[in-house]
């Protein structure tokens, strides 16, 4: 050490007494971090000269090692002239002990005691050891002296607050043998550590409720061996506490709120306070909430009515797990939670609360809690957000040392804050998702219309995501001559809006499929539609497509052809299982999604045999993460492939097979079984265009009817079939053709090379025509005109005989 010792020329010590001494502590930068009361009486300063360099106070050139000792940390001891507060100069005796850290360098802060008269040269009197005994009586941190057996030789009052007991008792004594109940000797192992290797070691630890920096150095013989162990603890509690809090701010911010679910929201509060704040948490909501409403207006002086949305325990069996989640619980009006609840503040509670004990006495299960497992405290929080009281958060307190403060209460007045916004976030969604699935599938199809020409199967499934309920949809249109439109389409986004735009597009193409188009035509025009419904909305109609964009696959199938004609508006291709177990995806020309506009449709016809499976669906089945387009279809193929004779158990395989358990898009799927009309059920005459022709096509249809059994069905039949091929031979064009079809109803079907439609007029008293076409619609159960590629078709369609439509007529 450099200075050690008197200066020349100095004059001996003079007396002094060991209350004179004065400490401080100087940190790494060589500032003042802590100034004693001795300090200010020896040198005149007060404690604003913390935070000031130490060397400032030294009347020395920066040359002298007490310069370098205060502003570095390292380790001196002599004589130094210093400035008193009020000018004159003072000669001292000056000690600086720095700290170090596990390598034995660097350092954090230094203890540095000053002595009235400089230290003297030689051989240390008696009154030179009380003197450096004297700063572990006045340190401000606790400092103790082990011998190499890890025996207490010296040790201030502090270092016995630590561990409970009186610093004098802890003299001759090894630390292990006055750890408090539940200690893990980390001390006792530092100091063993230290004494055997002869290394610094820094390190922090809880000893009772308060965090503790400790250094421990060796004490080495001028030989170098260690003798013993010096230690210094710094009480770092409300630093550490800060820090902890801030760490638990951070860390809510990242794992609270990151689904938009209200009972995983609830988990994740509950999850952040065990172990680590509580013992014990219990989140409860109100039903509502769980519900997306917002909570009713209570009446006052009733139990509150909760739902147990989530707890955690830090010890396993506790009586209080014995309320299972979402079961109600009941909080009379003095408890702590009711009270909480109705004042909307957070509210500590002990056992020195006569609510508390009351309502503890009064449920079984928490006074034995109380009893067993020595519950001592708790807290009720309120779970508030944007005004509203969304459930209470309950902690309990038995193992963790001290009672809840109210530096705890803000904290965790702070965490239930972010998990209530983050609860009401899932609340309103989970509403808006009820409202918009509500508005969907009410929009949807909710059971299958009856038809001829296939047998057919659905799935609806919503999205599980955060995005809400899309726009996906689907439909079975029966059409005239017992064909069928299956379509399946998407609407862009998700939502309300998507929704309601998916309402209007279905509402669409059912009304144009109501006039028989053919499937590119019909796409034509709901494409125009959707162009006109975006500019009307405001909305950019150009691009792919903006808030109204949609795709739509619309197919129609003939029983009696077997033929099937499709188009696509940038929708995927559907998939058939051919009766041979031959799967293919159906190669299509799409053309753009629906709002693009000036693109052309094109159809593509094929033939479907009887009993083939065709599959029609939106992208949310065959596209997810991870997964192209590609693999999606290859997947479909490889998973149509295991025949079934239930399509609900089709739909059910490939729902299971292709999605993940959390859909992130909705899904809309079709399967239909394709039926066939045989010969035995169809009916076909060719006509010459010749008035007298009429007579014959009755009378071929009477006998068709007879060979059917349907010989009741004569008279309206004849009616029918005089008046649409009169028609046909005086507007008409050939070729003209008369067809019968017999199914679930009778059909007679009359069709013309013309385009020209016929359309139903009242005649007036006097005319001598244009009655034809009301009578038909008078007699039949319907009636309408269809355009073909070679001209039209008029077709009339009545119940069977067996029908109680007859026994009305």
């Amino acid at each position: 050490m450099a200075q050690r010792g008197s200066a020349a020329g100095e004059s001996p010590a003079a007396p002094w007494s060991a209350a004179d001494l004065a400490t401080l502590v100087v940190g790494a930068r060589g500032t003042v971090l802590r100034w004693s009361d001795d300090a200010q009486r020896l040198l005149g300063h007060s404690p604003e000269v913390v935070g000031r360099a130490a060397a400032e106070l030294l009347a020395v050139d920066a040359s002298h090692a007490a310069w370098n000792a205060l502003a570095t940390g390292e380790a001196w001891s002599g004589s130094v002239t210093v400035r008193h507060r009020d000018g004159h100069r003072l000669d001292v005796g000056m000690r600086v002990c720095p700290s170090l850290d596990g390598q034995g360098k660097g350092h954090e802060w230094s203890v540095v005691t000053v002595s009235p008269h400089p230290s003297g040269s030689g051989t240390e009197s008696g009154s030179d050891r009380a003197m450096w005994e004297q700063p572990f009586a006045q340190a401000s941190v606790a400092l103790a002296m082990f011998d190499a057996e890890l025996r207490c030789q010296q040790a201030n009052s502090l270092v016995g607050d630590m561990v409970g007991t009186a610093a004098a008792q802890l003299r001759g004594r090894s630390y292990a043998d006055v750890l408090p109940d539940g200690a893990d000797g980390a001390w006792q192992k530092q100091l063993r550590r230290v004494a055997e290797t002869g290394s610094p070691a820094h390190y922090e630890d809880y000893v009772g409720d308060r965090a503790w920096s400790i250094e421990m150095w060796p004490v080495k013989d001028p030989f170098g061996r260690v003798r013993g162990v010096g230690t210094a603890a710094f009480d770092n509690s409300a630093q550490h506490g800060a820090h902890q809090r801030l760490a638990l701010l951070n860390e809510a911010g990242a794992r609270i709120g990151a689904t938009l679910d209200v009972g995983r929201t609830a988990g994740e509060l509950a999850e952040l306070l065990v172990p680590r704040l509580a013992d014990f948490v219990t989140v409860d909501l109100f039903g509502s909430v769980l519900a997306g409403e917002e909570p009713k207006v209570r009446e006052t002086g009733e139990p509150v009515l909760l739902r147990r949305a989530a707890y955690r325990s830090a010890v396993e069996g506790v009586p209080q797990l014995a309320v299972e989640l979402g079961a109600v619980v009941a909080y009379p009006p003095f408890s702590p939670p009711a009270r909480c609840l109705a004042a909307g503040r957070p509210l500590l509670s002990g056992l020195d609360d006569p609510d508390f004990v009351r309502w503890i006495e009064g449920d079984e299960i928490r006074s034995v809690g109380v009893h067993r497992d020595g519950i001592h405290t708790g807290m009720a929080v309120p779970l508030r957000a944007r005004g509203i009281v969304l459930g209470v958060a309950v902690l309990w307190r038995w193992t963790l040392p001290g009672a809840f403060q109210q530096d705890d209460l803000l904290l965790v007045e702070e965490l239930a804050g972010r998990a209530a916004v983050s609860m009401d976030n899932a609340r309103r969604y989970t509403r808006e998702r009820a409202t918009a699935l509500t508005l969907q599938r009410s929009l949807l199809p909710q059971e299958l219309p009856q038809q001829a020409a296939v047998e057919a199967a659905f799935r609806y499934l919503p999205a599980s995501s955060e995005t809400g309920a899309g726009g996906d949809w689907f439909d079975v249109i029966p059409l005239s001559g017992t064909r069928v439109a299956l379509v399946v389409g998407d609407v862009v986004g998700h939502g309300v809006h998507a929704s309601a735009a998916m309402g209007r597009l279905r509402t669409a193409v059912r009304t144009l499929a109501d006039v028989d188009l053919p499937p590119d035509e019909l796409l034509t025009h709901v494409d125009d539609l959707v162009t006109h419904l975006s500019g009307a909305d405001g909305l950019d109609p150009a691009g792919l497509p903006g808030e109204f964009g949609a795709t739509c696959l619309y197919a129609v199938y003939d029983p009696v052809s077997r033929h099937c004609v499709l188009a696509s508006a940038g929708h995927p291709p559907p998939s058939v299982l051919y009766p041979n177990g031959t799967v293919a995806t159906i190669g299509l020309s799409p053309g753009p999604p629906l709002g693009v506009g000036g693109v052309p449709f094109e159809a593509t016809e094929l033939e479907l045999p009887e009993s083939s499976v065709i599959v029609l669906h939106t992208d949310g089945l065959i596209h997810a993460p991870g997964r192209d387009l590609d693999t999606g279809f290859a997947r479909l193929r490889d998973s149509l492939a295991t025949v079934s004779p239930s399509l609900e158990d089709t739909c059910d395989r490939l729902i299971g097979t292709l999605l993940p358990e959390r859909p992130s898009d909705d899904v809309a799927l079709l399967v239909a079984r394709t039926r066939a009309l045989h010969a035995d059920q169809v009916a076909t005459w060719g006509l010459p265009v010749d008035p007298e022709v009429v007579a014959d096509a009755r009378a071929q249809a009477t006998r068709q009817l007879a060979a059917w059994g349907l010989e009741t069905a004569s008279f309206v039949t004849e009616l029918v079939v005089s008046e649409l091929v009169t028609n046909a031979i005086r507007y008409g064009g050939p070729p003209i053709q008369l067809r019968l079809i017999r199914d679930r109803t009778l059909i007679c079907e009359v069709s013309d090379g013309s385009s020209t439609s016929p359309h139903l007029r009242r005649a007036r008293t006097f005319d001598e025509g244009g009655r034809g076409l009301l009578l038909v619609a008078q007699v039949a159960h319907g009636w309408g005109t269809r355009h073909t590629g070679t001209g039209k078709t008029i077709w009339a369609e009545q119940p069977l005989p067996d029908d109680s439509w007859w026994a009305d007529l």
